[in-house]
Order: C-alpha cells, then sequence, then structure tokens
C-alpha cells in the first residue's frame, strides 16, 4: 500500500485531488504507517539520512533470505534491507563464524525497511540501513522453512525472571560470535543485555579491548544488535557519539542498582511521545518516498525539472507509469 492508496482508505478522493491538503495530511500522518507501507526500495545512489532512530535511506540493497550460512527470520515482515556495507558485513560475518566452527549459521532478525525510516512495531532505530539483529539461537539443521521461520521462537539466554546468564544455554561461542562482530572495523557499537555484558566482562580474559563496543541496554537477552558507522557517500547521516575509552564493565554498576530496579510504588508512567511523522524527519526522506522502485524506469522529466508524482498534476504529454500505483 503506497502514501496514496493510504490516503484513499482514510480520507476520500476529495483530499487527495487537493495537492496542498494532501502534502499536509502526508507531513502530519506517522511516518510508521509511510514508511511500512512501501514494499520496495527506492531508486537513487545508497545513502543513509539523518539519525539511526530519525532517517530513511535511498536505493538499498536486500540480503537474500538464505545464505550459504545464514537465514533471514520472519520474512513476512520485510524488514531484509540494509546500506550495501551492512549487507556486506552480515555475508562476512556469517562465513567467518562458521569457517571458525563458532556458529554454524546466522538467524538474522530485523535489518531496515526497504526504504528505512520507523517501522510499525518493534524499534526505535533500524531507520537508515545500518542497524541488524542476530539471534541468540544457532542456526538448525535441518534448516527452517518459511513458514517455520515465522513462528520459531525466540529464546532468552537469561534465567528466567533475572538478569544471570542461564549457563545451560550459554557457551564460549556465544562469546566468541559477539567478538567476531565486533572487531569487524565497520561496527561502532553492538547491544547486549546487562545481563549478558556482566557474563562478557567475567569471561573475556586478558584481551579486553574488542569489549569497549559491546554496550549494554534495556532487553536483547534473545539478540544482539549491531550497529555500523555512517558509510562513505551518505554526507546526510549523522553519526553517533564516539564509545569511551576502556571495556565499559565499570558501567554496569549504574545499569543493576539503578536502570533495571522497579520504579517506586506509586509512580506514574512515563508519558508517550507522540508518533514521529514525516514533517519531524530529515527533508529528503519526503523525496525518499516518493521515488520510484529501484530498478524502475523514471517517467520523462517535464519543464522545470521536477518528476510526475501522484501529489502533483503531470503534463499531458507525460508517461505515466502503470505498474504500480503512484506515489
Amino acid at each position: 500500500m503506497t502514501f496514496r492508496t493510504l490516503l484513499l482508505a482514510c480520507c476520500g478522493a476529495a483530499l487527495v485531488a487537493n495537492p496542498l491538503a494532501t502534502g499536509m495530511a502526508r507531513a502530519e500522518t506517522p511516518a510508521k504507517q509511510l514508511f511500512s507501507a512501501e514494499r520496495q526500495p527506492s531508486s537513487g545512489a545508497a545513502r543513509s539520512i539523518g539519525f539511526y532512530s530519525n532517517g530513511c535511506m535511498s536505493g538499498a540493497a536486500e540480503l537474500r533470505p538464505d545464505g550459504p550460512d545464514w537465514q533471514v527470520m520472519r520474512l513476512s515482515r520485510n524488514r531484509r534491507y540494509g546500506q550495501p556495507a551492512t549487507i556486506a558485513l552480515i555475508e562476512r560475518i556469517a562465513g567467518q563464524a562458521a569457517r571458525a566452527g563458532i556458529w554454524p549459521g546466522l538467524l538474522v532478525g530485523d535489518i531496515s525497511q526497504p526504504r528505512g525510516g520507523p517501522m510499525a512495531s518493534g524499534h526505535a532505530s533500524h531507520q537508515v540501513g545500518l542497524d541488524f539483529d542476530v539471534w541468540f539461537r544457532p542456526m538448525p539443521s535441518p534448516r527452517l522453512t518459511g513458514e517455520q521461520r515465522e513462528t520459531y521462537p525466540f529464546r532468552s539466554v537469561l534465567k528466567k525472571g533475572t538478569f544471570t546468564v542461564d549457563d545451560g544455554v550459554w557457551n564460549e561461542n556465544y562469546r566468541n560470535l559477539i567478538r567476531l562482530a565486533s572487531e569487524q572495523p565497520e561496527v561502532q557499537r553492538i547491544f547486549v543485555n546487562p545481563g549478558i555484558k556482566k557474563k562478557l566482562c567475567e569471561t573475556a580474559g586478558r584481551d579486553r579491548a574488542w569489549l569497549s563496543k559491546v554496550r549494554p541496554f534495556y532487553g536483547h537477552d534473545e539478540h544482539f544488535h549491531v550497529r555500523l558507522f555512517c558509510q562513505p557517500g551518505s554526507p546526510g547521516c549523522k553519526p553517533q557519539q564516539a564509545i569511551g575509552r576502556g571495556d565499559g564493565c565499570d558501567e554496569l554498576d549504574w545499569w543493576f542498582n539503578v536502570a533495571l530496579q522497579p520504579p517506586p510504588p506509586g509512580a506514574k508512567p512515563p508519558k508517550p511521545k507522540p508518533p514521529l511523522t514525516l514533517a519531524g524527519m530529515p527533508a529528503a526522506c519526503r523525496s525518499v518516498l516518493a521515488a520510484p522502485d529501484k530498478g524502475e524506469a523514471v517517467a520523462a522529466t517535464p519543464a522545470g525539472g521536477a518528476y510526475a508524482n501522484a501529489f502533483a498534476p503531470a503534463p499531458p504529454d507525460v508517461p505515466i507509469p502503470t505498474a504500480r500505483p503512484l506515489r
């Protein structure tokens, strides 16, 4: 469902026919509805636009659902797109881990939507094609079918109801896989549950430099989250603050003594943030939504240089593609 179809469904043809009203409605519609409706990457060069939790991407690459050393999970979500460097990194980590006998194959969770942007559920980040999740479950043999991947259960590596790693599940291969990922030069951060970070701090040994990239965060007990640096060719990508020096193990007291403690009795729940709208996103994300699908022929350019689209009338001599609804 494209934005035009979405707008027709909720607001009617009269609103769509008015370009000014259409633009206003588009700017005020929750951005997660607009971006989750897109099923294909946009045309144009591969670029990350904005920040990891407020941005989009153009020209995305797709991770194949099945590779020699990986399978993509929850295919119906259509979240297997990212920057070319991200896709290449996933394939490299999967191959290196398999050849080293660390992990038989990655179960890859969410990367990004075809055009990035906020998702309808599950993440605040993953918006610019530079984040991906790896499940804390080795790829089984025989491989999972597409149907099985929709229901195959997550598995926490923590003891139920605690922040302590379950040694009945955990072994050194879990640590070695995280270390392998953290030592890749493209990787800026890896997010894991504070309990997992504690386990890594206790078992890392003397060579601890790789631990600096592994950051504790809420959740992340069923998967770990890999984040890349902004890549060359994306001047509009907003980088994250650099990590500090040291192994980061001295941060854990705050997590266990403050951040993970239950709220005091009678505490008011935090007020939910209003949904992110297109008006609150980088301006270039509007062009990403309006762009044709990747690899699709672009209509001829009318006088003035603006491409024909669903939000402005096209001159009568401009051919309009009919293979898909207009954006």
